[in-house]
């Protein structure tokens, strides 16, 4: 490790008067330069890393008890392959194994103490004992190979490796050892993808380039589960139909060890940022409780979760006590038991979203409640939902506000001196009670029905055969003279980053074609786009939404400030954003109900 360190920093410490001069710096200039703020790290051989880290690896041999022959041709080669692939890359910027080599360490102290948990566990248990002798060595080593790759998702996403000239790593394609071989690199330097997410399943790219052919097949031999699960834990994505017990040990093993990391630094360093990687396991466990527990299906007589038109929900902190129970029964370390502790990851995270700067939570009010109760609301229902098969349906009603089942009262002339405003196709609504509406709940207030897409064309008819209601002028006025279909075109705002402002041209463009091709339609307050609508155009929906909100395009509730809504559309109930009406062509904003938003560009 000494050696690593004046690798890093330089042997000895020059004299002002001994420095180099940086490039263009002359004369005195010369003598006053400082170093680099970033040295980069070394160029060392995979015999070199493996040498800094011979205690973990002779420990590992101990747990596989082979002969040194058997380790040589068997595991060995694969921490080879992982070491030229990793090199000396830090596993965080700031947080744990965030020093130099810190990747392959981590790497290498999971798999040690997933494959220690493969002692004694059975595999395949309703297999005969011929059977289970025969694939236990294949567990064995898809366990290890899991959980030597189970962070190795991170080359690709959370960091950028430059050289010296400036050239980047090519990640997909060569390991990074081998890469800095070929362009004769000296030392490399690294630059951190900001709010980087967690995508453990691009650790499937990263795979090939450790585990070869001719192992996966030796995997797969006489057996079709062992590759499956081993799959399934690198990506973080296991298999629902089966219990993967591989998957199991290497979460648990990643715990500990990430666990061990945070307490140490904390005792040398006096910073610890305890419970940072905790939040995975909480997603997975409140993903595990809805597809297993029946306290926690969706809308249920007193359920933990409630799915309603304006988001998702989950009830706090009575689910608090479920997660940790489950969790612990995981034996996963570091897990906390206080709900207080654990609301505070997943803000951190930012899987939930806050009331306000003050309070976390929510009050709800779920069908034949007597009284509001508290919950947390997730950043987008998929969070939840991703782990079943096909998801809930969401209910036709928001659950932030009280009685949402009653409609506003209809009003005339002589009993309401207040100025009415004219909902389209709906009850007229005074502005004392316009604030009621959900922003999704389109039975309250159906989209313009005169500007509507060629689909409500049976509608329009059908209403203009209607006589005119006495106590609902707004009504008849909206539906006695029916215009031409119009075209419909984005306007877009300055600034807009121009993907999305392509992308969502195309989409709103869809509304002038054939009803089968619709990719938005029309609600009370503007036109839904499904955040799938931004999927199908490659633009991501978290990228999208901010856009939008940036430029103020999106309608935003004024009860929740929330950007994105659930929304019934061809079929399903899928998650999107509102565009105001002032900022597509061919809609009228009055005839919409109006928002805090600005309607125009």
């Amino acid at each position: 490790m000494t050696g690593l360190l004046k690798h890093l920093w330089g042997a000895e410490r020059k004299s002002p008067a001994g420095r180099r001069a940086e490039p263009g710096v002359r004369g005195d200039a010369a003598a006053m330069a400082y170093p680099s703020v970033d040295p980069g790290l070394p160029v060392l051989a995979v015999d070199e890393i493996l040498e800094q880290n011979a205690d973990l690896i002779a420990r590992i041999k101990l747990a596989d008890g082979a002969d040194a022959r058997a380790f040589s041709t068997d595991l060995l080669p694969l921490i080879r392959r992982y070491a030229d692939f990793v090199h000396l890359l830090p596993a965080t910027s700031d947080n744990y194994f965030c020093s130099p080599g810190g990747l392959f360490r981590l790497g290498l102290e999971i798999a040690f103490f997933a494959l220690q948990g493969t002692d004694g566990q059975i595999f395949s248990g309703r297999a005969t004992i011929l059977q289970r002798r025969d694939l236990e060595p294949r567990w064995r080593k898809a366990t290890f190979i899991s959980g030597l790759c189970h962070e190795i998702h991170r080359t690709l996403s959370h960091l950028v490796v430059t050289d010296s000239q400036g050239n980047e790593w090519p990640s997909y394609i060569a390991p990074l050892g081998a890469w800095l071989a070929s362009v004769k690199a000296n030392r490399y330097f690294l630059k951190w993808i900001p709010n980087a997410g967690e995508m453990r399943s691009l650790g499937v790219f990263a795979l090939p380039r450790i585990v070869d052919a001719d192992t996966l097949q030796y995997l797969a031999r006489g057996n079709s589960v062992v590759v499956p699960q081993m799959l399934g834990s690198v990506s973080g994505m296991p298999s629902l139909r089966e219990h993967n017990v591989l998957d199991q040990l290497v979460r648990r093993a990643a715990a500990l060890v990430i666990d061990r990391d945070l307490r140490a630094s904390a005792d040398r360093y006096g910073k610890p940022i305890l419970g940072s990687h905790l939040e995975r396991y909480l997603v997975d466990g409140m993903r595990r409780l809805v597809i297993d527990s029946e306290a926690w299906k969706p809308n249920s007589e007193r359920s933990r979760v409630w799915f309603g038109s304006d988001g998702a929900f989950i009830v706090w902190p009575n689910a608090a006590a479920d997660l940790s129970k489950l969790l612990e029964a995981d034996q996963l370390p570091g897990i906390p038991k206080s709900s207080e502790t654990i609301l505070e990851i997943l803000l951190a995270a930012g899987v939930v979203q806050p009331q306000s700067e003050s309070r976390a939570t929510w009050d709800i009010y779920p069908p034949n409640a007597r009284k509001p109760i508290e919950a947390i609301r997730l950043v987008f229902p998929d969070i939840l939902f991703a782990g079943s098969a096909g998801g809930p349906v969401a209910l036709e009603r928001a659950l932030l506000v009280a009685e949402p089942d009653v409609i506003p009262p209809k009003t005339s002339p002589t009993r309401s001196p207040a100025p009415a405003v004219a909902v389209p196709g709906s009850e007229v609504v005074t502005p004392a009670t316009q604030h009621q509406i959900p922003l999704a709940l389109e039975r309250h207030a159906p989209p313009p029905i005169a500007k509507a897409v060629a689909a409500a064309a049976a509608v329009v008819e059908d209403q203009d055969k209607a006589s005119p209601s006495v106590d609902s002028p707004g009504r008849a006025a909206v539906t006695a003279d029916v215009p031409l279909p119009v075209r419909f075109a984005f306007l877009s705002p300055p600034h807009l980053n121009p993907p999305v402002r392509q992308a969502l041209e195309g989409i709103i463009d869809t509304m002038n074609g054939s009803p089968a091709d619709v990719a938005a339609r029309t609600v009370a307050q503007g036109v839904f786009v499904p955040l799938k609508s931004f999927e199908a155009r490659k633009v991501e929906p978290a990228i999208a939404v901010r856009a939008l909100a940036e430029v103020e395009v999106l309608a935003i509730a004024p009860q929740t400030k929330a950007k994105t809504v659930v929304c019934e559309f061809c079929g399903e109930t899928l998650s999107g954003v509102v565009i105001l009406p002032g900022f597509v062509a061919g809609l009228s904003p009055s005839d919409f109900v109006a928002t805090q938003s600005r309607e125009g560009p």
